[in-house]
């Protein structure tokens, strides 16, 4: 019987002659992200254990981002606890200003295929786009890799979406996730693993990819992963690609499946997932009615180039709606550099938009626009539950950045093919 992706690498990190669905295995850690704000929880239990020292301190990864810039005094105790931590245990791999820590791990060459990635935030599982296992621990666990370089892992049963054809113009993979999550429902994939194949998937750029990936959480998975190929290789190719290794790093034909889901590419139309929950989704012309307080097109899901591009060339020579707050916040410092460079910026600034600085900001709940009861947001973040982004009932419909581009344009939810034709 053989193995799929994810099997493999669980056995190749654990060192079993055979594994089985169920099993729990001591895996080795190929590195690990701590964010700024998790992070003295991390160190406090690391403490707690006993331990002296981290045993593999190049493999560890931290990044301010949920507390990028620090809104309330409070905070700056997450960023003294840490930095004291980094300079007792010479951890080099730090990120302060960079922008958000599931685009930094992938930007900076900290993921690679065939690794295994545990993260202190649920949307670690965005990596799996590269061939990597990638999943979000809690802070005991963390702490476990930090002093032995190890943690189990149980084997997890594994869905396979099979995507085929073309999307339609106005149609991106956000619309496709969202198709796919409202299927599979909130608890559909509790503790299972999401592979992603089909020649759609093959087409998909790489942003797209870490989009699919990215929310595979929101109906519970372990993780989500896609097979490498060449455009995997050229992605990663200046920090150093095996290619010869990538060859074995796909699910062999006879892979047992806990079951296998076709879609059509073709069939999926420009959708919104409405409060309060992932699964509960909308096409774009069941919500067109519903008017619109605020905007936002950014985070780990929707914040590259590729989606700054796409929010560009629709507010190009338009204006946002004078009853909307439209807020862009690029991934990242490269990628807000790219599109200062490619004339973005200009573009959302000259639209009326609210440019940032690269970090989690709203989509966190933390800071970057925080909204009031009653009010309603369209956003291309990955979570629209009670209170993610101000009070409790604070209304958020998650959408591709085309979408939410439209919609700050016209005040209501709309249909960005209406400006894309």
């Amino acid at each position: 019987m053989g193995l799929n992706i994810f099997e493999k690498i669980i056995k190749r990190h654990s060192n079993q002659k055979n594994i089985n669905i169920g099993d729990i295995v001591e895996v080795n850690v190929d590195s690990v992200m701590i964010h700024d704000f998790f992070a003295p929880f991390c160190i406090d239990q690391f403490n707690k254990m006993g331990f002296k020292h981290v045993i593999k301190p190049d493999n560890v990864v931290f990044i301010y981002d949920h507390l990028v810039p620090i809104v309330f005094p409070k905070d700056v105790y997450h960023h003294q606890v840490t930095e004291e931590f980094i300079k007792l245990h010479k951890i080099k791999n730090v990120y302060r200003t960079e922008g958000v820590c599931h685009q930094i791990m992938h930007e900076k060459g900290h993921v690679k295929p065939g690794n295994i990635i545990f993260g202190t935030d649920s949307h670690t599982v965005t990596y799996g786009a590269l061939g990597a296992i990638a999943t979000g621990i809690g802070y005991t666990e963390m702490a476990v890799i930090l002093g032995t370089g190890k943690l189990w892992m149980k084997v997890p049963p594994t869905i396979k979406i099979v995507v085929d054809g073309k999307l339609k113009p106005g149609v991106y993979a956000k619309d496709l996730i969202l198709r796919i999550l409202s299927d599979l429902r909130v608890d559909g994939s509790n503790y299972k693993v999401i592979e992603f194949s089909g020649s759609t998937i093959s087409e998909m750029s790489i942003s797209s990819r870490l989009t699919l990936c990215n929310m595979t959480v929101e109906v519970g998975a372990k993780a989500g992963i896609i097979e490498p190929d060449e455009k995997t290789i050229k992605y990663l190719e200046k920090y150093g690609i095996d290619k010869e290794f990538l060859l074995d790093l796909k699910s062999d034909k006879d892979a047992v499946y806990e079951k296998v889901i076709h879609y059509n590419a073709e069939t999926i139309e420009p959708l919104v997932a409405c409060p309060y929950n992932v699964d509960n989704v909308k096409t774009v012309d069941e919500c067109k009615y519903i008017k619109i307080d605020q905007a936002f097109i950014g985070s780990c899901t929707n914040g590259r180039i590729e989606d700054l591009e796409i929010a560009a060339k629709i507010l190009k020579n338009r204006k946002v709606n004078k009853d909307v707050r439209l807020i862009i916040v690029p991934a990242s410092r490269e990628i807000y550099k790219k599109a200062l460079n490619l004339g973005y910026i200009k573009t959302f600034l000259e639209a009326g938009a609210i440019v940032n600085h690269p970090a989690c900001g709203l989509c966190c709940g933390i800071s970057g626009g925080l909204m009031e009861n009653g009010e309603k947001i369209i956003s291309t973040n990955n979570r629209n539950f009670y209170g993610r982004m101000g009070e409790d009932r604070v209304e958020i419909y998650l959408a591709s950045p085309a979408t939410t581009a439209a919609s700050a344009i016209s005040g209501y939810i709309t249909d960005s093919r209406n400006f894309l034709c």
